[in-house]
């Protein structure tokens, strides 16, 4: 597979730059944060990624999506990287998606995700960093049951219409079978969120489910096998977040060089310095291969079964310990390159240093990827 776009990825990545810088630029965020926004993201903004049919883009056509893959998905998200867009299209257009789709709670939420009306969360997080113990426990409760537990670090969580929660239906914490994959709906009896702003201003939420009630058809897939669609989410998630990291990075490469062709010391233009190109052009180089190992891992998803999932599960933990540390090396040059002034306000450089460090926490880091792929190869 050509480690490239084709004509028709590119004509949606022109489109979805022209939407995305103009509807929400960098800007927007700073007038979220500095509202003291209690959303986190702007609805409004969500129903014009509906129309632009953004939200449907890995829904299939027979259910009113655009019926796309993984590829295009990374394409819109590494433009909302590129602008720090506060969105949940993550979280709800791909992970949340791909959790659902194949499972009878498709037909329920997804006509509300293609509409905008609709926000998916992820309560799959219960410790300080990403692992995949799950200990929420869900006992049999009448025809249904009832969640006990907590969860952390879930994003839009506190306002969210769909949680996607991942319970415990049998065995022990850190065993792989006797998980559940449950969706639960905004405003549930016993489920208490409490937001906490992050460093990138964005909202997570910690839950407590104290004695939640569910009724069995809020189950996703099969009981006590939620690690099928549980591992879905992961894939898309994962690598919809090193697409997004991907569109971090290079916003902040493209805002360091531009620095470097305008800012004069001592009358010279400081790009003109080897000593910073050599630099710039060592980012460059590490961007450019994470930008190969995501579309790699893109391809390989969409690809499916043809390609085997377990290929598929090495490309995309590569894809997030590269992007992780290439995003990190371009935030980090960026704020030493605009020298005293990128660690101001005033700057935008340090937003993208904020959102890097979020993003990298998210669905693992690159340690714990590293560790993963190391696992996986016995």
């Amino acid at each position: 597979m050509p480690l490239f776009l084709n004509d028709e990825q590119t004509m949606l990545r022109d489109s979805a730059r022209d939407f995305i810088a103009d509807a929400a630029p960098v800007s927007h965020l700073r007038a979220l944060r500095d509202a003291d926004d209690p959303t986190g993201f702007s609805r409004d903004l969500w129903k014009q990624f509906a129309e632009m049919g953004f939200t449907g883009i890995l829904i299939g056509e027979e259910q009113g999506g655009l019926g796309l893959g993984h590829v295009e998905a990374g394409v819109v998200l590494e433009e909302i990287g590129r602008n720090l867009s506060p969105s949940p299209f993550l979280s709800t257009a791909v992970a949340a998606v791909a959790a659902l789709k194949g499972t009878a709670q498709a037909e329920r939420w997804f006509p509300g995700i293609v509409a905008g009306e609709t926000a998916a969360a992820l309560a799959i997080d219960e410790r300080a960093k990403h692992g995949d113990a799950v200990g929420l426990r869900a006992e049999r409760s009448g025809n249904g049951f009832r969640l006990t537990g907590a969860k952390r670090f879930v994003i839009h969580g506190h306002v969210a219409d769909l949680l996607i929660v991942a319970a415990r239906t049998a065995g022990s914490d850190g065993d792989a079978e006797g998980v559940t994959l449950f969706a639960v709906e905004k405003g549930a009896a016993g489920l208490t969120a409490s937001p906490e702003r992050l460093a990138d201003s964005s909202i997570a939420a910690r839950l407590a489910f104290e004695g939640v009630e569910v009724t069995a058809d809020a189950v996703i897939g099969k009981v006590d096998a939620g690690r099928d669609p549980l591992n879905r989410l992961l894939r898309a998630g994962r690598t919809g977040a090193s697409a997004e990291l991907l569109g971090v990075g290079g916003g902040a490469m493209d805002m360091t060089m531009g620095y470097l062709k305008e800012r004069r010391q001592f009358g010279v233009l400081i790009g003109s310095y080897q000593a910073l190109q050599h630099r710039a052009a060592h980012l460059y180089s590490e961007m450019e291969v994470a930008r190969a190992a995501v579309l790699k891992a893109q391809q390989l998803l969409d690809a499916g079964e043809a390609d085997g999932l377990g290929r598929a599960d090495q490309a995309v933990s590569v894809a997030k310990a590269v992007t992780g540390a290439a995003t990190t090396l371009s935030v980090q040059e960026g704020i030493q390159m605009h020298g005293g002034i990128g660690m101001t306000d005033e700057y935008d450089i340090g937003f993208f240093m904020k959102r890097a460090r979020v993003l990298a926490e998210m669905f693992g880091d690159a340690n714990y990827h590293a560790d993963r792929l190391a696992r996986l190869a016995g």
